[in-house]
């Protein structure tokens, strides 16, 4: 399992490299069809994935990433009432055929997934975009590992301990000290690059820190909706790490921190 794990993760990376190096409609299309998979996997969990609120939730997520392909950004506020309001009628006009919770996880799904991982490449498409889109990757994997190493040293106090008994305290604050440290190294080497910061180091690493501590929140989230609904993993598509949700689990949330952190941080 763990050579299994070792593998994919290295193909991730050298994915994420090729990828997000490229940006432009590459990053777009493989952050869409990231988003699209995961909604799917979170819809299966909840058991809606072949019901018609799905499909209304996929094509709200196709509509969105359309818009941010347009710049059509003022039309989301449109989108979003627009998809809740189609919901809330097949809920009416096919009572009592669907439970509230339905209607609200399959609201609920496509904001969780397709709209925070945008940020991705939402981040890569802004200044120095090129640059700062790698502290997303930082302040996740870079706080997990982190997070696991102190964790195994001098993990003692419980941080979760119904919802994941294996996380610390001490863990936690190490993945969130090991993220800034990583986010202060990479704007020592590439802060030149970045003429829209005014202090790279300073910025890149509150940004770090402020999504490594939203990121471990992500992480719990979705082991959270796991456990909520008695499954081990999202999905298979990843050899060893199991779905996209299991994998981006905390990218979903540091995505969306790294770019309003570093909008108010400039």
């Amino acid at each position: 399992m763990f050579t299994t794990r070792l593998i994919s993760g290295i193909i991730l990376v050298a994915i994420a490299i090729v990828v997000v190096g490229q940006g432009g409609a590459l990053l777009f299309a493989v952050t869409a069809a990231i988003s699209l998979v995961g909604l799917f996997e979170l819809y299966r969990v909840l058991d809606i994935h072949k019901k018609p609120l799905a499909f209304i939730g996929y094509g709200t997520a196709v509509s969105y990433y359309g818009i941010l392909w347009f710049e059509g950004q003022q039309y989301i506020t449109l989108m979003i009432i627009a998809s809740l309001m189609l919901l809330m009628a097949v809920y009416v006009f096919t009572f009592p055929k669907y439970r509230t919770e339905e209607i609200t996880g399959a609201f609920f799904g496509v904001c969780y997934v397709p709209v925070m991982l945008s940020f991705l490449y939402q981040t890569r498409v802004m200044d120095d975009g090129a640059f700062l889109v790698w502290l997303i990757f930082l302040s996740s994997w870079g706080c997990d590992t982190c997070a696991y190493c102190s964790g195994m040293l001098l993990g003692k106090h419980k941080l979760a301990p119904v919802l994941s008994p294996k996380k610390s305290v001490e863990g936690a604050v190490g993945g969130t000290l090991g993220a800034a440290a990583l986010g202060l190294i990479f704007s020592t080497v590439f802060g030149g690059h970045m003429a829209q910061i005014e202090n790279p180091q300073l910025a890149c690493t509150l940004a770090c820190a402020i999504a490594a501590v939203i990121s471990q929140v992500g992480d719990l989230a979705a082991s959270a909706v796991k456990r909520n609904h008695n499954i081990k993993d999202y999905g298979h598509l990843i050899p060893g790490h199991g779905g996209i949700m299991d994998r981006f689990d905390s990218m979903i949330f540091t995505a969306p921190a790294i770019y309003f952190a570093l909008t108010f941080l400039k």
